[in-house]
């Protein structure tokens, strides 16, 4: 059996190449209709093709959001299947955010859903939740190594609800004051990523509008996702300040600040091309 080559290499290599920037895949009612579409399967699979067409071929990652297309049922995940197949084959990697987390057989029939080889769903990558203890991660990332993938674990995440549970403090463990949740995970991923050349497959979820995340030890070695690009607030200019060492691993994620360009494919293609330019510039990628 052929091994993949693990995803943090992937991955670096693609954003080398095609620069830093995840576009997300996020084909909510609102944006059907803004692109003149039915809220049904038909307009699912119209706007999810219009966007790989448009950009597969240019951006570094796709992110399809699960969620947008399990609310139509078999027929919908029928759609996020070839979604991921035609944008793998176009170039991109695919990072499928469908933030799944359990523990035991659970999770690893999770992660055999997403990352085993054969799997209809196969990605490149999954975002999962850590917020039943790290540990109950372990099938997916056990999968994720067999499989030559990566995991986005949640750690700082940009809504406003997360830092009731991110921020707060654990119990010391005798060597000193505890951590704070979200440092904690940022700590697993490190040792995770710990002597990986030349990224980890491991990496992190954290926002771009959190402002100044000094406090923070963002050097896991491995990738920083960072939604909230675009419509959310944060610019590309933000990103040296909110990420600052780690700068040149975040992989900054825009979605409606590309999305509300189509059904076009050229201005599509514009707003995708403006958004990684405008990224390279801000992280000082040549």
């Amino acid at each position: 059996m052929t091994v993949m080559e693990p995803f943090g290499a992937r991955l670096r290599r693609a954003m080398d190449a095609r620069g830093p920037l995840c576009v997300g895949i996020d084909p909510h009612a609102s944006l059907l209709t803004e692109w003149g579409l039915n809220d049904d399967v038909a307009g699912l699979e119209r706007f999810s093709r219009t966007v790989v067409e448009a950009v597969a071929d240019r951006v570094a990652v796709l992110k399809p959001q699960s969620a947008f297309f399990e609310r139509f049922g078999s027929r919908g995940l029928a759609v996020l299947e070839r979604t991921v197949q035609e944008a793998r084959a176009a170039g991109a990697l695919v990072v499928m955010d469908a933030k799944r987390g359990d523990i035991g057989s659970t999770m690893a029939a999770y992660a055999e859903a997403f990352l085993h080889k054969d799997a209809p769903l196969f990605s490149d990558a999954l975002t999962v939740s850590p917020y039943l203890g790290y540990g109950s991660l372990r099938p997916a990332v056990e999968q994720a190594r067999e499989s030559g993938v990566g995991l986005f674990v949640l750690a700082l995440t940009s809504n406003p609800e997360g830092g009731e549970v991110q921020h707060a403090v654990r119990a010391g463990d005798g060597e000193g004051p505890g951590r704070n949740v979200g440092a904690t995970i940022l700590a697993h991923l490190a040792a995770e990523n710990a002597g990986e050349e030349p990224l980890g497959s491991f990496g992190a979820v954290v926002g771009a509008t959190l402002g100044d995340l000094s406090s923070y030890d963002l050097a896991i070695n491995g990738p920083l996702l960072a939604p909230g690009v675009g419509a959310q607030g944060a610019t590309p200019a933000d990103l040296p300040r909110v990420f600052g060492a780690a700068s040149g691993e975040v992989v900054p994620n825009v979605s409606r600040g590309v999305l509300r360009h189509g059904p076009d494919t050229g201005a599509l293609r514009a707003a995708s091309d403006r958004f990684a330019e405008e990224v390279r510039a801000a992280l000082a990628v040549s």
